[in-house]
């Protein structure tokens, strides 16, 4: 028993931790209007975690080892009204006023030395009224998940 706990401490030891990629996430300026004037910011936040877990993930998943990672969220569409929407528009309801919904993004990866390893726009739009989401962000989320995805492939 003393031998297998003094062999994990010293694999412990020698094993470096991989260090975790930061992920800085904003907003575009028309986008950042767009959160103001028409879907409140909170979205904003909601959309930002969506994009930090899904590169997480996606970056884990694949080995690639950067330091930082930049995104910029350009432009995003809900599939159902924001919370801000509904409120400022009484004719739209939550659950059954639907839209095509998207979002357009840029990231620029960075490795340890601050030099830049890889940059990459991506854009996805359901293309098609039948196929909206259930949620406000549904679309946005898959966007976002195919970003991570595809990014991170490129960092590969």
């Amino acid at each position: 028993m003393k031998k297998l706990f003094a062999t994990a401490m010293l694999a412990a030891v020698l094993v470096p931790a991989a260090a975790a990629t930061e992920i800085k996430v904003s907003y575009g300026p028309d986008f950042t209007k767009k959160l103001e004037e028409d879907y409140g910011m909170k979205e904003g936040e909601t959309l930002s975690g969506e994009v930090q877990r899904d590169l997480t993930r996606e970056l884990e998943k694949a080995g690639v080892d950067v330091a930082r990672v930049d995104v910029t969220i350009l432009d995003a569409r809900p599939s159902r009204p924001t919370f801000k929407q509904a409120g400022d528009t009484p004719g739209l309801d939550m659950f059954r006023s639907v839209s095509i919904g998207g979002m357009k993004l840029k990231a620029i990866a960075y490795d340890a030395a601050g030099t830049q390893t890889g940059e990459m726009e991506y854009d996805w739009y359901e293309n098609d009224i039948r196929n909206a989401g259930l949620t406000t962000w549904h679309d946005a989320s898959r966007a976002s998940d195919r970003f991570a995805r595809k990014f991170a492939k490129s960092l590969d």
